[in-house]
């Protein structure tokens, strides 16, 4: 998944919300030190289970999706840290290292 263009962002976003469904939107707020994806990468998650754009692959998109998911259910936004620290990078097969935080938003 690549990133996507801000105008297809809002499109996308317009025309879920015109039909009553919710979004969520993931959206990188700051970085520290080595990351995938640097501030102001963003992701859709629609309530199709379509997700459009990335902030980062691997690890991070996947727990970011389950938070997004979660979100999507209790309609609730939130900031989330992620950590990509040597340690935890290695374990994981990370190569990055830095630390992400992620705004969480829903949009209805």
């Amino acid at each position: 998944m690549g990133t996507i263009a801000q105008e297809d962002l809002y499109r996308l976003i317009t025309g879920a919300t015109q039909k009553g469904e919710r979004v969520v939107l993931a959206t990188v707020t700051a970085t520290r030190g080595s990351t995938p994806q640097q501030r102001g990468a963003k992701m859709l998650f629609l309530q199709s289970g379509e997700a459009k754009g990335t902030v980062g692959g691997g690890c991070i998109e996947a727990e970011v999706w389950a938070e997004a998911q979660q979100a999507m259910r209790s309609g609730q936004p939130a900031l989330h840290h992620f950590s990509l620290t040597a340690e935890e990078a290695s374990e994981e097969g990370m190569v990055c290292g830095g630390t992400m935080d992620i705004f969480i938003d829903v949009l209805e």
